[in-house]
């Protein structure tokens, strides 16, 4: 589910801004590493060696938290982070970019070369995010421990909620006045910015509010799979994320969804079975779907309910 949130936070962006991004992956880290800081905290008291910094900064021999670490004690303040780092972030890069009116093949690739610079930083262990290891060895959540069966089942029930309330939250945008403005800016860009629109800040807008909501999807994974590296941020990871949206099907909202859980259930099968073939599989599901199936699953789905319909009422 946190993956589907994902994207659906990519679908905004393609589908309905027509913006490829290839580095989504960073803003799902990001928000994922921000939520970690606090659960790391809440180990440093009681953890291995017994003090108030997080365990691999004693094994370092750090002697004080980073100023970026201050108030990451505080489920609040953390709470916050988790939103606002990616939204500064796709905010300060999409500003320069779109105000540049970089877009197509250049953008994803600029988008790729980003999340790649920010994961080599996050393996350096002098930035103070763990290195390679990352964090994890999580105990406890606002009190409670994380591995009780009490606690997961309290996050698989924010998860469901978070993607729920997301969908209804990106349906209500795609219809209004913002999300026809988009689509337009999606298809003719150029009338748009003819009859008196700012493409700038209406791509802009989007690019921040889809990296808050995969920020949030980050948050939201970390403590159920009980870990955060820099290998989040890979640029595969990226690219996986758009194939889930294209499988499904672009400027859906439901389409991504159903694409997110198909590639990740033929994921698990592929790398326990065949694990040596499985990017094999991936990309030649990307292929299909591109050449076959450009409208996705959905998409073939809706061409198999109109034969239908044509067929009964020719039989009628």
């Amino acid at each position: 589910m946190c993956y589907a949130l994902v994207a659906v936070a990519m679908d905004l962006i393609w589908g309905y801004g027509g913006i490829l991004s290839l580095g989504h992956g960073l803003f799902f880290a990001l928000g994922g590493y921000a939520f970690g800081m606090y659960l790391m905290r809440q180990i440093g008291r009681d953890g291995s060696y017994g003090a108030d910094l997080p365990d691999f900064m004693v094994f370092l021999d750090w002697k004080e938290l980073p100023w970026f670490w201050l108030g990451s004690d505080s489920f609040g303040w953390v709470a916050f982070l988790v939103m606002a780092v990616p939204a500064v972030v796709a905010f300060v890069f999409g500003y320069f970019a779109f105000r540049s009116r970089i877009k197509g093949v250049y953008f994803s690739i600029i988008t790729q070369a980003l999340t790649y610079a920010a994961m080599l930083l996050f393996f350096r262990n002098e930035t103070g995010f763990g290195g390679n290891n990352g964090f994890t060895d999580f105990k406890r959540v606002l009190g409670y421990s994380i591995t009780s069966s009490e606690t997961r089942l309290v996050l698989f029930g924010l998860t469901a909620i978070a993607l729920a309330a997301t969908l209804v939250f990106a349906a209500w945008l795609v219809k209004s006045k913002f999300g026809r403005v988009l689509t337009a800016i999606r298809d003719a860009e150029n009338r748009v910015m003819f009859i008196g629109y700012n493409p700038l800040w209406y791509k802009l807008t989007i690019w921040v509010i889809s990296a808050v909501l995969c920020g949030i999807a980050g948050a939201l994974y970390v403590p159920q799979v009980g870990i955060i590296n820099p290998s989040e941020m890979s640029p595969g990871n990226s690219i996986e994320i758009a194939i889930w949206v294209a499988v499904g099907g672009r400027g859906t909202l439901i389409g991504p969804i159903i694409g997110a859980f198909v590639v990740n259930l033929a994921k698990s099968w592929f790398t326990v079975s065949f694990p040596e073939y499985w990017l094999f599989f991936l990309g030649l599901l990307f292929i299909v779907v591109t050449l076959m199936l450009p409208q996705g699953l959905v998409g073939l789905w809706k061409k198999l309910m109109e034969k239908y319909e044509s067929r009964k009422g020719a039989a009628a």
